[in-house]
């Protein structure tokens, strides 16, 4: 297979292109029998490939294999067993409920795949979130062009291997090389796109999109925050936090971003998260840069983005209560907590996406739900409490994509949520029968019968014709 070029190869992308809008048809035409097959392949191929699997992604990110079992293969091949078993249901026809006014006709409404589709993924978790919207993509009928992430090299290399070996190009094709040949496929008009990554590239995509009205589904970021407040089971918390933060060195959308816990708890919670730190990743600075268990920063500038943002906020008066130690030759971050944090500091207004955590405290719940809400709306807020007048004030008087109550981040790999965000965040979801939808389109179809009660209000607007619409307005 020929190496990547960062020269967009324009001609294989028109022809391929061309070739899907052909094969389309008979894509869409396949009974759930042939998708299940189609989907078997991949399941087979996950299934058989974990060692190379793992090689490219401790590769790229130096992932444990431990953890991109747990993260990159496990949700891959359940959303190919949950569609796999619900597929048949997905792709039947629904018949809904007549009114009065349509008595008279049966209605029904039936999934259609959305055509000629892409799917431009991000590096982060470069082999779940591929392939889980592809799973969607292929159960759903479609034809798809697939742009992995280049900052995930070897995982890309991968994966056009993978799918080389399973598809023809003219039912799913890869596209590997830079944001020049993502914009080289954006140009073309696909019936919808898939993107998931930062949100600043997402409104490119968005405005791409609109050049062809394209349907999009966007899965975006954001800050997503942790309260954690005065009832909560800090033990608990504290566990579940550094391994939901810590999980890929804190390169996960998903990941909390922040944490506000109660006044009378955050000191007990920061020293219970540097134990767990210690009791996961070591016991000393030492211990843990040479952790086994421990991911690193994917790029040089990925990691020069986050050190900036540490070294900023402990300039600007913060405390590492652990961590804070950095080696750019190894792009390794340790897991860091920080307090004492200034609410207008870059760790409190950007997305932080590494492996810092800043820790505030609240008094009132009014004031950290004010903190909260002055941001823009999150992919994810987790809560930790056992006080249900407080869960319900939370869920009441914040917005976010999805939300954990005594945990976080597993609602990713639940097959029946959709996963998503809105506004900055993202629009459209994921998952399950939710990616199904989003790679479809619900069409209406009506039945008129023999009676066809409305032809008797047509023109001309006779005194007559008058007053069966008045009855129709009063009694319909």
């Amino acid at each position: 297979m020929p190496p990547a070029s960062n020269t967009p190869d324009k001609e294989r992308i028109l022809r391929v292109f061309a070739a899907q809008r052909a094969k389309q048809p008979a894509v869409a035409a396949g009974t759930a029998k042939q998708r299940k097959q189609k989907l078997d392949l991949l399941l087979r191929w996950v299934d058989s490939h974990h060692a190379d699997i793992h090689a490219a992604l401790h590769a790229d990110l130096r992932k444990p294999a431990p953890e991109a079992d747990l993260t990159e293969i496990l949700p891959v091949t359940t959303e190919i067993k949950h569609a796999r078993r619900h597929l048949a249901r997905w792709m039947r026809a629904k018949r809904v409920a007549p009114t009065l006014a349509m008595a008279s006709a049966r209605a029904w409404v039936r999934p259609e795949p959305r055509g000629v589709v892409l799917i431009i993924t991000p590096w982060n978790f470069p082999f779940t979130l591929t392939l889980g919207a592809l799973v969607s993509a292929i159960a759903a009928g479609n034809c798809v062009c697939l742009k992995p992430s280049e900052v995930s090299p070897q995982t890309a290399r991968l994966l056009r291997r993978m799918l080389s070996e399973l598809f023809a190009e003219d039912e799913v094709a890869v596209f590997e090389g830079d944001h020049l040949t993502a914009e080289e496929l954006l140009r073309q008009p696909f019936d919808h796109i898939f993107f998931t990554g930062g949100t600043s590239k997402g409104r490119l995509v968005m405005r791409a999109a609109a050049e062809h009205l394209s349907t999009i589904t966007l899965e975006l970021g954001g800050k997503s925050p942790v309260i954690v407040d005065e009832s909560a089971d800090i033990e608990d918390a504290a566990k579940k936090l550094v391994w939901a933060k810590f999980l890929n060195a804190g390169q996960t959308c998903i990941a909390p971003d922040y944490v506000i816990a109660h006044v009378r708890v955050v000191g007990k919670l920061v020293w219970l998260m540097g134990e767990v730190i210690r009791k996961t990743y070591g016991e000393d600075p030492a211990a843990r840069r040479n952790s086994p268990d421990y991911a690193r920063i994917v790029s040089a500038a990925h990691f020069a983005r986050c050190e900036q943002l540490l070294t900023a906020s402990l300039k600007n008066g913060a405390r590492a209560a652990i961590g804070g130690q950095v080696d750019a030759a190894e792009r390794y971050i340790a897991p860091t907590i920080l307090v004492d944090v200034a609410v207008n500091d870059a760790v409190m207004t950007e997305e932080i996406f590494g492996p810092i955590l800043p820790v505030l405290s609240y008094t009132l719940l009014p004031d950290a739900l004010q903190t909260i809400n002055q941001r823009s709306k999150p992919l994810a807020l987790y809560i930790f409490s056992h006080n249900r007048h407080n869960i319900k004030q939370i869920t009441a008087g914040t917005s976010a994509g999805g939300t954990c109550i005594n945990d976080a981040v597993l609602h990713f790999m639940h097959p029946n949520l959709p996963f998503g965000g809105l506004n900055h965040s993202g629009t459209g979801s994921a998952h399950g029968v939710y990616g199904f939808r989003a790679f479809s389109h619900e069409r209406a179809f009506l039945r008129q019968g023999p009676l066809a009660p409305m032809k008797l209000m047509f023109p001309p607007y006779t005194a007559a014709v008058r007053r069966l619409v008045k009855l129709a307005l009063r009694w319909l």
